[in-house]
C-alpha cells in the first residue's frame, strides 16, 4: 500500500525535475526521485526537505544551498522569483517599470542573473544588466545612478560556498534601499502565484535586455572615491588588503587609485573570485582564521594595516598589530570600526557647521550595535537613531549622516549607496588611518582617544547554532516566562521585550538586559542563519576593565542558555 505523503512528495519532484533547465539539478533531482520510488527512507527524508516548504522570500530576499527543489536555490526558483518581481513592478509602475541586475562570482550568480534579466524583458521590464561580475554596492549604486524602479543582486554574501541568494532593492521614494514590509510580502505574493500558475518552461523569456557599460562602473568608483577627501603630503601606510576569494579587488584598487590612497599589497592566493573559497572554511572576515592569510603575508611585509572585504565587497574589517594578540595582529571588531568611522564623521560634522540654516546630520546604528555610537552623538550634539537589524533600516534614517551595525556594515556615503559599503568604508578608513598618522597616532591610539572622551566600550558575541529552528523560539519563550534576575554575580536591573513595543525602540523579536553595571545584553534569533545571537556591550573605564566585564558576562550568558 502505497504512503499518500511519499507519492505528493514524489509527484512535487517529478514536477519541478520535468521543468528544470538545468542539467545538473536535473539529474541529480532524477537520481533522488528513483532512490525514494524504491523505498530509500533517507531519500524520502531528502525529498521531504526539499519540497515540503519553500524557500522563503523575505526582506533578505532570498538565500539558501544550491540543489533542486523549492526550498534550495536553483534556477527553477529563481525564474519564479524573476517573474514574480516583474508582475510586481508592473503592477506598481505599469510600462515604465525597469530594474538592474548584478552578479558576484559564486556558482550559478551568473547564470541566475541572465535567466532573471530575460525574464524580466520578457515581461515588459525594461532590463539592465551589470557588465561583469561586480560588488554589490555597485549594483546598489546603479539602482539609483540609472534611476531603474528597482535592483536585483545574485549573491549570499559571506556565507558558506554551496549557497547564493538573490537580494532586491527598491527605486523611487526608496532610494535604491533594499526592500521592506510590506514589499517584501507583496513581492512573495506575487511569486507564490507564478509558481501556482505552472512551470516556468511557459514563462515569456526576451534577450531584448540591455547590458551596461564600463562608465557606471567608472561613476562608482569616481564618486566613492570622493570619500577619502584631501590626503596628507608625505605621509605613506604599509597596507595588506584580501578580498576573500570575492570579487572586491578590481573595483576596490580602482577606488584607492582614484582617490590617491596608497594601494594596498593583495593577498594574491584570495585576491581573485573563487565560487570554492578554497583558502578559507568560512568566507566571512568574522570567522576564526579567516584572516591568517593576510595575517601572514603582513608579518612578512612588515605591514602596519590589515583590511578586507567579504566575497561581494559589502562587508569591511580591519585587523592591527598587536605584540598582545594571538600572531602579533588583533581583529577590530565591527563596533570599534563603527566607533571609528563614526568619530570621524561626527567630528567633521560638527566642523563644518556654519550659519542658523545648517541641520545636523544624524548617526544611526542597528540596535545590537554598541551604545557607544550613541555616545558619540551626545558628545558632538547630533542627533542618533537605534534601528531594527539590517541596511534595509539604517539607511532609512532621516538625515543619515553615517551609519553601521556591529556585523562590519559600513555606511559611509548614504549620497552616493543606501546600503552597506565595504569599498567606501575601506576608502575613508585608509585615508583616517594617514591622517592619524600624519599626525602621530595609530588606530590603537584613536581608539584609545576616543574612550578616554566616552568611556571604553567593549562588546561580545554568542551564536549559538541550532539545526532545529524551533530550538531559538523555545529558548527564546523560556527567558520570556523566566526572565534571569542575576547574570554571573550582577543583578539584573531590567528585561525587556521588544517584541511588546518598548518607548523610544522599534519593535521586534529581540530580549533586552540591562544589568545593575550598565552593561547591556540583547538576544534575537537570526533572520539569516539558524543561530540565537547574544549580543554583550560593557562600558569600561579602561579598555583591560570593559574586556574583563565583556569575558564575565559572556560566561554568565553561556551559563544561563545553557540550562
Amino acid at each position: 500500500m502505497s504512503d499518500p505523503r511519499v507519492d505528493a512528495v514524489l509527484d512535487a519532484a517529478r514536477a519541478w525535475a520535468a521543468q528544470d533547465p538545468d542539467a545538473e539539478t536535473h539529474a541529480e533531482l532524477e537520481t533522488l526521485i528513483a532512490r525514494a520510488a524504491a523505498g530509500e527512507e533517507t531519500a524520502v527524508a531528502e525529498l521531504h526537505n526539499r519540497f515540503d516548504e519553500r524557500l522563503a522570500f523575505g526582506t533578505a530576499g532570498l538565500r539558501g544551498e544550491l540543489a533542486a527543489g523549492s526550498n534550495r536555490m536553483n534556477r527553477v526558483l529563481v525564474t519564479q522569483a524573476a517573474a514574480g518581481l516583474a508582475a510586481y513592478l508592473v503592477e506598481k509602475y505599469g510600462g515604465q517599470a525597469s530594474v538592474v541586475i548584478g552578479y558576484d562570482g559564486r556558482k550559478n550568480s551568473r547564470v541566475f542573473a541572465e535567466d532573471s534579466a530575460a525574464i524580466f524583458a520578457g515581461a515588459g521590464v525594461r532590463a539592465i544588466l551589470l557588465p561583469r561580475l561586480l560588488p554589490t554596492p555597485v549594483l546598489a549604486y546603479a539602482v539609483r545612478h540609472l534611476g531603474a524602479s528597482a535592483g536585483v543582486m545574485v549573491t549570499a554574501s559571506h556565507n558558506p560556498a554551496r549557497d547564493n541568494g538573490y537580494k532586491v532593492y527598491l527605486g523611487g521614494d526608496d532610494h535604491g534601499s533594499q526592500i521592506v514590509p510590506p514589499a517584501d510580502a507583496e513581492i512573495a505574493a506575487h511569486i507564490a502565484a507564478v509558481a501556482a500558475a505552472g512551470p516556468i518552461t511557459a514563462l515569456p523569456r526576451s534577450d531584448a535586455f540591455e547590458l551596461a557599460d564600463e562608465s557606471l562602473v567608472y561613476a562608482y568608483v569616481a564618486a566613492t572615491a570622493a570619500v577619502a577627501g584631501a590626503l596628507p603630503e608625505g605621509v605613506g601606510l604599509d597596507v595588506v588588503y584580501t578580498a576573500m576569494h570575492g570579487v572586491g579587488w578590481d573595483t576596490a584598487s580602482r577606488v584607492f587609485e582614484a582617490a590617491g590612497l596608497p594601494l594596498p599589497l593583495s593577498v594574491a592566493a584570495q585576491q581573485e573570485p573563487d565560487p570554492d573559497f578554497p583558502t578559507v572554511s568560512f568566507p566571512n572576515p568574522e570567522e576564526p582564521g579567516a584572516l591568517d592569510l593576510a595575517v601572514r603575508t603582513a608579518r612578512e611585509q612588515s605591514a602596519e594595516l590589515i583590511i578586507a572585504n567579504d566575497p561581494d565587497a559589502d562587508r569591511f574589517a580591519v585587523a592591527i598589530p598587536d605584540a598582545s594578540a594571538d600572531g602579533g595582529w588583533r581583529r577590530l571588531s565591527g563596533n570599534e570600526v563603527g566607533t571609528l568611522l563614526g568619530w570621524a564623521a561626527a567630528e567633521g560634522e560638527a566642523g563644518a557647521r556654519h550659519g542658523a540654516h545648517h541641520v545636523p546630520g544624524v548617526l544611526a546604528a542597528s540596535i545590537v550595535s554598541s551604545p557607544a555610537l550613541r555616545a558619540i552623538a551626545a558628545h558632538f550634539g547630533l542627533d542618533y537613531v537605534d534601528t531594527l537589524t539590517g541596511f534595509k533600516w539604517i539607511s532609512r534614517a532621516p538625515g543619515l549622516l553615517f551609519g553601521y551595525e556591529e556585523a562590519l556594515g559600513y555606511l559611509v556615503n548614504p549620497e552616493t549607496v543606501r546600503d552597506k559599503d565595504g569599498i567606501s568604508a575601506a576608502a575613508r578608513f585608509l585615508a583616517l588611518a594617514l591622517r592619524w598618522k600624519a599626525a602621530g597616532r595609530t588606530i590603537a591610539d584613536q581608539l584609545e582617544a576616543i574612550g578616554a572622551e566616552i568611556g571604553h566600550y567593549s562588546s561580545g558575541q554568542i551564536s549559538l547554532r541550532v539545526t532545529d529552528l524551533s530550538e531559538r523560539g523555545r529558548i527564546m519563550d523560556r527567558l520570556r516566562a523566566e526572565p534571569p534576575r542575576v547574570l554571573g554575580t550582577v543583578a539584573v536591573a531590567s528585561f525587556d521585550d521588544l517584541a511588546t513595543g518598548i518607548p523610544g525602540l522599534p519593535v521586534d523579536n529581540i530580549l533586552r538586559i540591562v544589568t545593575a553595571d550598565g552593561a547591556r545584553v540583547m538576544i534575537r534569533p537570526s533572520g539569516t542563519e539558524p543561530k540565537l545571537k547574544v549580543y554583550l556591550d560593557v562600558r569600561g573605564d579602561s579598555r583591560a576593565d570593559a574586556a574583563a566585564k565583556v569575558a564575565a558576562l559572556d560566561a554568565a550568558l553561556r551559563e544561563l542558555l545553557a540550562t
